[in-house]
């Protein structure tokens, strides 16, 4: 079953986009609109509202754009309000027909009254895309109970939390959709200095199958992608150490990390009609490392 829906995933994306050569560029608004690229055309989101989450920077930033570009109206949920309101502006050229555009919602998503009030504060919406996280790089022994809280409450409590409003407005709606969770390679394979965030990320992947199991019968699907190492600003500077990041790479089969794009585009195919038989799945976005299994240093 898995196999046959990650084989089916591979078909689509390859039918709906042509794909230049890997543009290496990060993952901030400047870069987005000095290089565009012909990317979220693939679909047509006409009369879609979009709740995308850590929407002004990294993957958050690009499915957003992708999703303006298909014509959708975008409610982009950050911490950083300047960030959001750069963003905003970046991608106001960008925006297809009369329905599409972005409004923009701060708040601070350890906060689980602020983060409710987000939510709610989004209307009606048909997507979303939990994207927003933080994580502090610590092994178990060094984990500290400030930064387990901060993780949880950002990477795994308020993708619940946000994920219950819409999803209850959907209902009451009687309007189907599509969630999506940005989740981790590390979500299932033990990697050094990352035992709290891991820990926030299998719970993501746990909830991505209950809510597919509840939510299906109300034409709501629910999947989760896993990415590996993402060249976003805060990617590349986490890892821009050659030391570090070298037997990283090593352990992905085609030597290299994923750009911020490459998260996107699986993630606008599983919020697609393209994809309305795949729900409850956790797709991992990793170069194969997670099919390699190899030992990190």
């Amino acid at each position: 079953m898995l196999r046959a829906c990650l084989f089916a995933l591979r078909l689509a994306l390859l039918a709906g986009f042509q794909r230049p050569a890997v543009p290496q560029r990060g993952g901030g608004v400047a870069a987005l609109a000095a290089a565009p690229m012909e990317r979220g055309a693939a679909f047509d989101w006409t009369g879609q509202r979009a709740l995308v989450t850590g929407a002004a920077s990294g993957i958050g930033l690009e499915v957003a754009r992708s999703l303006v570009r298909g014509g959708a109206h975008v409610v982009a949920l950050d911490y950083d309000a300047a960030g959001l309101e750069a963003m905003a502006a970046a991608l106001a050229p960008e925006c297809a027909g009369a329905g599409a555009g972005v409004s923009t919602v701060v708040a601070d998503l350890g906060d689980a009254a602020a983060t409710v009030a987000a939510a709610e504060a989004a209307g009606d919406v048909d997507l979303l895309v939990n994207s927003a996280g933080v994580g502090r790089m610590q092994g178990f022994m060094d984990v500290d109970v400030e930064s387990f809280d901060l993780m949880m409450a950002v990477n795994c409590r308020a993708v619940l939390q946000i994920s219950q409003v819409v999803a209850r407005n959907m209902i009451a709606r009687g309007a189907k959709g599509a969630i999506v969770h940005v989740s981790s390679q590390s979500s299932t394979q033990a990697i050094r200095q990352r035992c709290a965030y891991s820990l926030t990320k299998a719970g993501v992947d746990h909830l991505t199958k209950t809510m597919a199991l509840e939510l299906g019968p109300h034409g709501i699907r629910t999947n989760c992608v896993n990415p590996t190492v993402v060249l976003t600003a805060l990617g590349k500077e986490a890892w821009k150490n050659p030391d570090k990041a070298r037997p990283m790479k090593e352990s992905i089969p085609l030597g290299r990390f994923a750009e911020p794009e490459e998260i996107a585009d699986t993630i606008l195919y599983l919020l697609s009609d393209r994809a309305s038989m795949v729900n409850g799945l956790a797709i991992p976005i990793d170069g194969g490392f997670l099919a390699s299994r190899a030992h990190l240093p």
